[in-house]
């Protein structure tokens, strides 16, 4: 092999599929369309948005991601096991435990499905893989759709 294509940088990883709720899809519409269109957060999240299948609520099957989903992950570089809600930027607390859909890892996780890894970007930069334990709770499947 030659030196030339020793040092080709590896392909990203694929991302993985995911599906969306019409309905958290409309809120989600609706939260962009008071951002600026050059927001990075908008931009994100509309890429997020612009990839997933998307089905009713009642159809949403119970081990994906959806708004207000507590989900519990894996940092697979430390093997800490976080819990967090998915939440809209004005339900956005300081417990910790809330991540907003506009932040990057908010974005990344809205669709996913348990067992599905991705690679999370840190604050300082940093890529941390990361992967959907367990769906602890998802308003689909306890029929609370207006949460």
């Amino acid at each position: 092999m030659s030196q030339t294509l020793a040092k080709q940088a590896l392909p990203e990883p694929a991302l993985p599929n995911i599906v969306l709720s019409s309905l958290d899809l409309d809120r989600l519409d609706q939260l962009l369309s008071r951002l600026p269109a050059t927001d990075p957060a908008r931009l994100q999240l509309e890429q997020e948005l612009d990839r997933g299948a998307v089905v009713e609520p009642a159809a949403m099957p119970a081990n994906v991601v959806t708004m207000n989903s507590t989900v519990r992950l894996r940092l697979l570089k430390t093997g800490e096991e976080p819990c967090l809600t998915l939440v809209y930027p004005k339900d956005l607390d300081a417990s910790g435990d809330k991540v907003s859909v506009l932040a990057p890892v908010g974005s990344a996780l809205l669709g996913l499905s348990e067992g599905d890894q991705i690679h999370w970007p840190m604050p300082d930069g940093e890529i941390q893989p990361i992967q959907v334990l367990q769906l602890v709770y998802q308003p689909e499947r306890s029929g609370q759709l207006h949460r």
